[in-house]
């Protein structure tokens, strides 16, 4: 039921079912390291760490998961033929035992909460080694977990090495039954996501078509309840600011047809980032209805707002406004990206709003001073520059299981 339901809404799922179940009508390279990335936000964490992987062992493959058809989108845009894709296979083990008969992995890296008992403990008895990656617990996963104490337990324990992204992320997986010399520290992959250097350059010219004299207001990563809660915000602001432009980035695709009748049923002349037709200046309202294009539009706002946070979905990526320069606003929700949060509200990178209210308190504080805006910016900027570096340290715990990369040119 779940393969017809995925296929119902989803095209990419529906014509590739069977990969689900572990038939693939393609080749898969065996050998190969084994990385597996949910979705969008870990597929994006996994990029600089398979650049990394495939730099130093040019000769081994590299097989990349996927769970959905935007995670598969981000790895073929991202990566394109450097590394085969499939989707991941479902955890019941008849099934993972035909994808490991198949690909022969010699490591599955696994990307920041997925504990997938029937793959860990397939994994364990074909002697893969398993590395959970960029790893992190939340609060509230932890509290889920701890329901099935034994299982979670024994689950922890058949992963060979945690690289967890902060401090109290490996507490949590110690208080989860980690034992001491199988946690460490290595940072979050997600600071090592450059921007490519043409980066400014396609933001001046996307603000050039957006509007070069508008403010302009970046609602990012949106989900469902959100965008209603900020438009009375984006009035309020415009009553100032008659020229403003919001830009409104829904997380999923199913919602974009959705949110684009919510804009228009709020009075905005509305433009479309599929429709191709630019932005007038009449235009009060941009859609992005299109993945992959979320931090070049980051980099043409003056504000960015990150979605996933006013209501209590978590939050989502707020590296990449700051790795851009632009000042950001959140929620309180944001136990998806809790470290990294307090790292940049230290920092006076990011402001957390509750309500309506604060949206515009702040946002008007940095429309009207652009000096203040830049500085704070560069201070998101700066941190991202300063805490670089869990690439190099993953790839080290990497080596240290799998072998070095002359032992791999030897196999």
């Amino acid at each position: 039921m779940r393969i017809v339901w995925r296929g119902l809404r989803d095209r990419t799922q529906r014509e590739r079912w069977h990969e689900r179940v572990g038939w693939y009508r393609g080749p898969l390279p065996a050998d190969a390291i084994w990385v597996h990335a949910v979705s969008v936000g870990e597929s994006m964490a996994a990029v600089p760490l398979v650049r990394a992987l495939r730099q130093a062992w040019p000769e081994q493959p590299v097989v990349v998961t996927t769970t959905t058809a935007t995670g598969a989108a981000t790895v073929t845009r991202m990566l394109g033929d450097s590394v085969t894709h499939c989707f991941f296979p479902y955890d019941l083990p008849w099934i993972l035992q035909r994808f490991l008969r198949r690909v022969r992995p010699r490591g599955l890296l696994l990307l920041e909460t997925e504990l997938w008992p029937n793959t860990l403990r397939s994994c364990r008895r074909a002697g893969v080694p398993v590395l959970l990656v960029n790893a992190r617990l939340s609060p509230r996963s932890l509290r889920g977990y701890r329901l099935l104490s034994p299982l979670s337990r024994a689950v922890v324990r058949d992963i060979d090495c945690i690289a967890a992204q902060g401090q109290r992320d490996a507490d949590r997986f110690f208080e989860l039954g980690a034992a001491p010399g199988q946690v460490c520290v290595t940072g979050s992959l997600k600071f090592d996501l450059i921007p490519p250097p043409s980066l400014r350059e396609q933001a001046e010219v996307l603000r050039r078509e957006l509007g070069i004299n508008r403010p302009i207001v970046m609602l990012g990563s949106t989900r469902d309840g959100e965008e209603a809660l900020l438009l009375d915000a984006i009035e309020r602001l415009r009553e100032e600011f008659a020229q403003l432009l919001v830009v409104v980035a829904p997380r999923h695709p199913d919602r974009f047809d959705e949110v684009a009748g919510l804009l228009e049923g709020a009075g905005h002349r509305l433009a479309r980032f599929s429709r191709g037709r630019g932005c007038a200046p009449e235009h009060s309202a941009y859609l992005l209805d299109a993945m992959g294009e979320l931090l070049r539009f980051y980099a043409a706002a003056d504000i960015a707002y990150v979605g996933g946070s006013l209501l209590p979905y978590g939050g989502h990526n707020v590296l990449e406004p700051a790795s851009v320069g632009i000042p950001i606003l959140c929620g309180p929700y944001t136990h998806n990206f809790a470290e990294i949060c307090q790292m940049l509200i230290g920092a006076g990178a990011l402001e957390v709003v509750h309500d309506a209210d604060d949206f515009v308190a702040a946002a008007q504080r940095w429309l009207r001073d652009s000096n203040e805006r830049d500085r704070v910016g560069l201070r998101g900027q700066a941190l991202v520059h300063e805490h670089r570096g869990a690439t190099r340290r993953t790839m080290d715990l990497i080596e240290a299981h799998l072998g070095a990369p002359d032992a791999v040119a030897g196999r």
